[in-house]
């Protein structure tokens, strides 16, 4: 999952220039989780998004099957460059998070549970069928809310082909918080960092201590491996020990 981390202000050629760090998280067949890099940048770019993922690449990591997003710019095509068969989820909570800051306190209640029909459905042909319902009765007084829906509807939607236990660890980026609070922990109480190398060191030193404690496999993946193995075959079979 490549979810951003947080923004620092970093001393830059005799200016302070805002910058953000990204985290890219993995899970081997193994069912651990790890961290596979973390990136400093200043501008999210197609650029970028690339570098990141052909390093990710030649450090070793052969395939994605699956990889859960922010809806960050540009990243999607990036990660179809150099993973061509890679489905890409973005973060549905996220998504929701971004739609419900834009509606009024008197709708929240309704319009929040018309969006619970959508992400909770049971598969993808009754969330379209509450997308419609949804689109219907507040794309008037929020066009752009649902037109985001609609613009995003193939990466939103990748999840609801799967059963709930794939479900549970794809649709959301935000199982790498408690990470990403870990990181926050050691950076909040400085201002501003000297360099990019200084506060890599620190996210790096925090990153080594919290991933210490990343032994066990996630819950259910003996059942979780044998899904991905039937809709993904050799090419996680082939690997499977």
């Amino acid at each position: 999952m490549w979810p951003k981390y947080a923004i620092c202000k970093v001393r830059h050629e005799g200016r302070v220039v805002t910058k953000a760090a990204y985290t890219a998280i993995g899970v081997d067949l193994e069912g651990i989780k790890d961290v596979l890099g973390i990136w400093i940048g200043e501008n999210e770019s197609a650029k970028f998004w690339l570098s990141m993922i052909n390093e990710i690449k030649n450090r070793g990591t052969k395939d994605i099957p699956i990889v859960s997003v922010d809806n960050l710019s540009g990243l999607s095509d990036a990660i179809k460059a150099v993973y061509p068969e890679t489905e890409i989820q973005k973060c549905i909570l996220h998504q929701i998070r971004n739609s419900t800051r834009f509606i009024s306190y008197k709708d929240i209640k309704a319009f929040t549970s018309d969006l619970k029909k959508i992400y909770k459905a049971v598969n993808e042909e009754a969330a379209l069928a509450s997308l419609d319902e949804l689109e219907e009765r507040w794309s008037k007084k929020y066009p752009l809310v649902v037109k985001s829906w609609r613009t995003n509807w193939v990466e939103l939607s990748t999840y609801l082909k799967y059963p709930e236990e794939l479900r549970r660890i794809i649709y959301t980026t935000n199982s790498a918080e408690s990470y990403h609070r870990a990181l926050r922990k050691v950076t909040k109480a400085k201002s501003v960092f000297p360099n990019d190398q200084s506060l890599m060191k620190i996210l790096y030193l925090a990153t080594i201590d919290t991933t210490k404690r990343w032994k066990d496999r996630m819950r259910d993946w003996p059942l979780i491996i044998s899904q991905l193995e039937i809709y993904f075959g050799e090419r996680i079979t082939r690997y499977v020990v």
